[in-house]
C-alpha cells in the first residue's frame, strides 16, 4: 500500500514523458535536463514499486503500469492547465467579456458587432447570450445589457446606463398581407393569425395583446389563438415566414422593419415598464474595454431610426 504521495514534479516528469514519448522531448517542455527528468521517473517507479516505461535503443514504451497510470494524471494535469489559462486570459486586458440577451443578440447585436472588432482591432470581444442575468463575480463577464424594469435598476455596486426604452408594437410580414389582405384597421386583427412570445406572458412590466387592443379601441376576438413561442428570436423568424401578426419589441424588429421584410401595420404602440441598460461593475468603471463599448454602443443606439422604434409615438 502506497505510504505516501509523489511528488508532483515526478508526476509532472512522468506525465509529460509519457505524453510525448521522448524524454528529450518531455525535459524540454519542463525546462529540464533529460538526466533531472529521468531521475524524477526513478524515484516515482521506486515509490510505486513498479516499472512505468520500457526502455529500448531509441525509444520507450508505457508498461501496462504506466498505461494504469497515465489517463488519470493526463486529465489531472490538462485540468489545472484550463484552469491556469482561464485565469491568464481573465487578466488579459484585450479580452471583453459582455453577457447580452439572446433575442438582442440575434436579431440586432450580432450584426453590428463586425464594427465594433473595426474601430477597436485591439480588443477580444466575447460575447456570452443567456436569458438569466450574468454574475459578474463568478461569471468572468465584464459588462451586460439588461433589460431591466425600471426599479432594478439601482443596484449600488453597478452602473447603468439606460440605451433605450422597451417599447411594443404588432408587426407582420408583406406575405400575411398578401394572404389575408391589407390590414387597414385594428379591427382585422380579429381575422388574422397572432403569434405569442411566451417571453412577455405573466410579466406585469409588459403589455401583452389585451392591453394593445384596449389601447387600439378594439372589442371582441380571441386573442388567445395562435402560435406560441418561447423567445423573442424564434417568435421574429415565425413572423417573418407570414404565418401571422406578432407583438414584440420594436428593437428586436428594427432591422428587418428598416429592409423591409418585416411592416409595422398600425400606429398604436405601447410602452413597457422596461428598459435595455448597459450595465457593469463600478470596480471596471475606468477599464478601458469596457468604455469603449459603452461608447460604441452609444453610437449604434443613435443611429437607430425612431419612427421604426415608435419611441416618440408610444401611448401611455
Amino acid at each position: 500500500m502506497l505510504q505516501a504521495m509523489p511528488s508532483l514534479n515526478a508526476l509532472r516528469a512522468f506525465e509529460a514523458t509519457a505524453r510525448h514519448l521522448s524524454v528529450a522531448r518531455a525535459a524540454a517542455e519542463m525546462n529540464v535536463t533529460p538526466s533531472a527528468l529521468s531521475h524524477q521517473i526513478r524515484g516515482l517507479e521506486e515509490l510505486l514499486g513498479q516499472p512505468l516505461f520500457e526502455r529500448r535503443a531509441r525509444s520507450i514504451t508505457l508498461t501496462p503500469y504506466g498505461r494504469l497510470l497515465y489517463p488519470g494524471l493526463q486529465a489531472g494535469f490538462g485540468l489545472i492547465r484550463d484552469a491556469v489559462a482561464s485565469v491568464q486570459a481573465a487578466s488579459d486586458g484585450r479580452i471583453l467579456v459582455v453577457s447580452a440577451p439572446p433575442g438582442l443578440t440575434s436579431k440586432w447585436l450580432a450584426a453590428r458587432l463586425y464594427r465594433f472588432t473595426e474601430a477597436y482591432p485591439d480588443i477580444d470581444l466575447r460575447i456570452s447570450s443567456s436569458v438569466g442575468y450574468a454574475n459578474f463575480s463568478v461569471d468572468g463577464v465584464d459588462a451586460a445589457i439588461r433589460n431591466v424594469p425600471l426599479a432594478r435598476a439601482d443596484d449600488p455596486a453597478l452602473i447603468y446606463e439606460k440605451l433605450i426604452d422597451v417599447v411594443l408594437a404588432p408587426v407582420c410580414s408583406p406575405r400575411l398581407i398578401a394572404k389575408f389582405g391589407p390590414l387597414d384597421a385594428p379591427g382585422v386583427l380579429t381575422k388574422v393569425p397572432l403569434i405569442h412570445d411566451d417571453q412577455l406572458a405573466g410579466r406585469p412590466e409588459f403589455p401583452g395583446w389585451a392591453d394593445w387592443t384596449k389601447a387600439a379601441g378594439i372589442a371582441g376576438g380571441d386573442l388567445g389563438r395562435g402560435l406560441r413561442l418561447s423567445s423573442a428570436d424564434h417568435a421574429l423568424d415565425v413572423a417573418l415566414e407570414g404565418a401571422g401578426v406578432l407583438l414584440t419589441h420594436t428593437i428586436l424588429a428594427h432591422d428587418e422593419l428598416r429592409n423591409g421584410r418585416l411592416i409595422m401595420p398600425f400606429d398604436v404602440v405601447l410602452p413597457s415598464r422596461r428598459s435595455y441598460y448597459f450595465v457593469y461593475p463600478r470596480t471596471k468603471q475606468k477599464q478601458p474595454n469596457v468604455l469603449a463599448f459603452q461608447n460604441w454602443l452609444r453610437g449604434e443606439i443613435g443611429q437607430l431610426d425612431a419612427r421604426l422604434l415608435g419611441v416618440d409615438a408610444a401611448v401611455s
